[in-house]
């Protein structure tokens, strides 16, 4: 049996509902299809590494980066390494690995210079924004009656982004309410005398 050709006006309720649903859909249908091939949606990349001073957002610097390495051979504290082979997106791209050797944030700003490709943007050493360091008190040696303040001595932003507080605990800064803060640059937990544990540990931003 054919469909029913009755005029729209006679149909019953829901028949009419159906009706409408199924021309919306024939006519929704073909633009949806056109709009995911031509505007394809990327889902937010999450960063797991410190990337080097400036770096765009993780999926905008993977897409940016030339790979070329230009960034890690004028680091004058060679504290940016490449990614290893293995990881096809990843591969090549700079990355800063405290554990080794922190970012200094050099008087030049040398690596944001450098970029060709504006992976990595030009900003201020109060702007730059690597990451967040977290201190957990119960490993820092200072919770054991030491007096070590290498953390805050070693820092390249001094007390504007690490300080002591009343009590004597360390206290990083978020930059967050004010824009002046912790850079997430690692020298803290480069310098951190803990082991086999870090007191302290930088989140990527």
């Amino acid at each position: 049996m054919m469909a029913d050709e009755r005029p729209i006006e006679d149909l019953p309720p829901h028949d009419r509902r159906r009706f409408f649903r199924a021309g919306l859909s024939r006519l929704i249908g073909p633009i949806s299809n056109f709009v995911e091939k031509k505007l394809p949606i990327a889902l937010p990349v999450v960063r797991d590494r410190l990337r080097p001073p400036g770096a765009r957002p993780e999926r905008i610097f993977l897409d940016t980066c030339f790979r070329c390495g230009a960034c890690a051979d004028v680091c004058p504290a060679k504290a940016i390494a490449l990614w290893p082979a293995g990881d096809e997106e990843r591969s090549g791209t700079p990355y800063v690995d405290p554990d080794i050797h922190a970012c200094v944030i050099c008087d030049d700003l040398a690596c944001m210079k450098t970029c060709p490709s504006g992976a990595l943007r030009l900003v201020g050493k109060l702007e730059i924004r690597m990451g967040l360091a977290h201190v957990d008190d119960a490993l820092c040696v200072r919770s054991h009656g030491e007096n070590c303040m290498l953390c805050i001595d070693k820092c390249p932003i001094s007390d504007a982004a690490i300080r002591l507080t009343s009590d004597g605990r360390v206290e990083i800064i978020d930059p967050a309410p004010t824009g002046v803060g912790c850079t997430g640059c690692g020298v803290c937990r480069e310098v951190c005398p803990t082991t086999p544990q870090k007191a302290i540990r930088i989140i990527p931003n």
